[in-house]
């Protein structure tokens, strides 16, 4: 299945319409306001000195970049020209700074630092998230300014690694560029910006020139531990791996080669069905941001990094256009719903780079030296970070986030994601209203279209439709003109399968698509809580989180003097329990917080 751009789709109502006018109105503005505080915007200049404040970073640029990408797809769709204004007087700034050979890099540019010597300095990561905001603006404005820096860039780029072969390593040390490459060439139809991003996927771990940042790191960071088109477990830096998986799928649909996808095939299935957390979250540890082992993860140390949710969701994304299961949509709003959207405050002004399952917070006041414990993320959402990659991450995702409603294939609409919206497209309507994810009573109607598909939810056992479907790879298939339809949502208790060590004796709470915690500001000691899985919950909804929170029964053990005691005199109440949303947690102040809880 093809899916449907963005820009086709219109949000009527609804979660996604709540939370993308929120990034609009609020995200955006905040980022950028915190972006020229701390230098970022102003580094454009090029003016930095030595013994000046807000030393530009490495990977400053890619920061920018992101937030011009989101800002160019609102402007796909809307005027805004404040977001207009800003775009062209930092790409009056690149066009100003840029070398004469194409070469642009702030950092670079104001440091004596040689360029293409340090694999590891993001040189290429930023270059691709200048090429994708390059294009993002050209294709939103028609403007090409932008565009053909990045192409002068990215000739350059071509001539040092394939034609000179001068830099001091042959493939990036963060992959991103793989991607960017890939959509420049679809944007302007030039070759050799296919081939570069081969270049740069069949060379990896297959040259005797790029440096290994510590020992083991070949596997354990870098990807370089094995041929792209040879790998079968997702190995090192979960951000940096999956954008490697995004951009080997993007050259092997255009380059026709079927073992890059073959290899995407297994990786995907080794990250889903092993490595990824009941909120789509992925990188259990923080040593690398890394994969680890199947079945590894932990709680309270998950780094689960935004980033990494929205790198999977791109992943996912490109899977789902080779594949005809549902089975890649769950995936998308697993991780779209919990793992990214609790990577960002309900105001939309705060943000949390890693995402923890469990927040305990008599660990955060241990002498950390006394200790070998391993680092565990903050507890409170931050306005930005020294590496602050995520927050405009989320403004580029949310300013699309429509992209992942709709696909088709021969003349069948494909209903993925239930966004209340309107699709339009070659003379083709489809209209779906629906409060999702509050319930999930949806009604379709469709114009100039033969057939729809409609996901099946995997969370849901029961269905109600006013019109005859067949079911096939998760599809409700409808041909009828308007459907009324009810995928069943109530409360699921969820069980981990026993190879998670940490998960063992404890349940999780899941309603629709949402994951939900119990937080310490509601429950008082949420450690001496157990849930009653046998007893009836009632679920509300909730203005403060624009969600349903969850009622539940449980018991509390009561406080003992004795250090240890026989379990027959461990003394209960009865009590309840109040869930809420995992993505809302940690909008009232530090509290304590779990997913998995444990069970009576």
């Amino acid at each position: 299945m093809k899916n449907i751009e963005f820009y086709h789709v219109k949000l009527n109502n609804g979660y996604w319409k709540l939370k993308q006018d929120l990034n609009t109105d609020v995200s955006m503005q905040s980022v950028w306001k915190r972006f020229c505080d701390t230098g970022r915007i102003g580094a454009f200049e090029c003016s930095w000195k030595p013994g000046m404040e807000n030393e530009p970073h490495f990977y400053w640029d890619s920061d920018v970049a992101k937030w011009i990408e989101g800002a160019s797809y609102i402007l796909k769709v809307s005027d805004n020209k404040i977001l207009e204004d800003r775009i062209d007087n930092i790409v009056s700034l690149i066009e100003k700074n840029q070398w004469k050979d194409g070469y642009f890099n702030i950092y670079y540019t104001v440091t004596e630092n040689e360029r293409f010597t340090e694999r590891n300095n993001h040189e290429l990561y930023c270059a691709g998230h200048l090429i994708e905001a390059a294009v993002a603006y050209y294709e939103a404005t028609g403007k090409d300014k932008f565009l053909n820096c990045m192409i002068k860039y990215a000739d350059l780029i071509y001539k040092v690694f394939m034609v000179d072969k001068s830099a001091a390593f042959v493939t990036p040390g963060h992959e991103e560029i793989e991607m960017a490459l890939v959509r420049l060439y679809k944007c302007i139809g030039d070759k050799k910006y296919l081939e570069l991003a081969g270049f740069f996927i069949k060379n990896r771990a297959n040259n005797d020139k790029d440096w290994y940042c510590a020992p083991n790191a070949k596997a354990y960071y870098c990807q370089d531990h094995i041929p792209p088109e040879k790998m079968d477990s997702a190995e090192g830096h979960a951000v940096r791996a999956l954008y490697l998986y995004c951009g080997m799928i993007d050259y092997a649909v255009e380059a026709g080669d079927k073992e890059l996808i073959d290899a995407c095939n297994r990786l995907y299935n080794d990250i889903t069905e092993r490595k990824m957390y009941i909120t789509g979250g992925v990188g259990s540890t923080f040593m690398g941001e890394a994969f680890t082992v199947p079945y590894h993860l932990p709680n309270e140390s998950a780094y689960s990094e935004t980033c990494a949710s929205i790198a999977l969701i791109m992943f996912t994304k490109r899977m789902q256009e080779l594949g005809n299961s549902s089975k890649y949509a769950d995936v998308i709003e697993r991780a779209m719903y919990n793992g990214m959207m609790d990577g960002i405050s309900l105001d939309g002004r705060c943000f949390f780079y890693e995402n923890p399952l469990e927040i305990n917070l008599k660990n955060h006041s241990i002498n950390r030296s006394t200790t070998m414990e391993e680092h565990i993320p903050i507890t409170e959402r931050v306005e930005v970070f020294d590496c602050s990659c995520c927050p405009p991450n989320i403004n580029r995702t949310l300013s699309a986030i429509q992209g992942l409603a709709y696909a088709y294939e021969d003349n069948t609409i494909v209903i993925n994601q239930f966004m209340d919206s309107t699709l339009n497209i070659d003379n083709k309507c489809v209209s779906v209203k629906t409060k999702y994810p509050i319930d999930g009573k949806i009604n379709i109607t469709k114009e100039n279209v033969e057939k729809i598909k409609v996901r099946i939810p995997s969370w849901c056992k029961n269905i109600r439709c006013d019109c005859e479907y067949t079911a096939k790879n998760g599809y409700m298939e409808i041909t009828e003109d308007n459907v009324n339809i009810e995928f069943e949502m109530r409360p699921m208790f969820v069980k981990a399968n026993p190879k998670i060590r940490s998960n063992r004796g404890c349940t999780a709470v899941q309603y629709g698509p949402i994951v939900y915690c119990i937080e310490g500001v509601d429950n008082g000691d949420i450690y001496a809580l157990s849930l009653d899985t046998k007893k009836n919950i009632t679920v509300e909804y909730s203005d403060e989180y624009s969600l349903n929170i969850i009622n539940a029964k449980g018991r509390r053990q009561l406080p003992c003097a004795d250090l240890y005691m026989s379990a027959e005199n461990v003394q209960y109440e009865e009590t309840d329990i109040k869930l809420i949303p995992y993505s809302c947690h940690a909008n009232r102040g530090e509290s304590d917080m779990l997913v998995w809880i444990n069970e009576v």
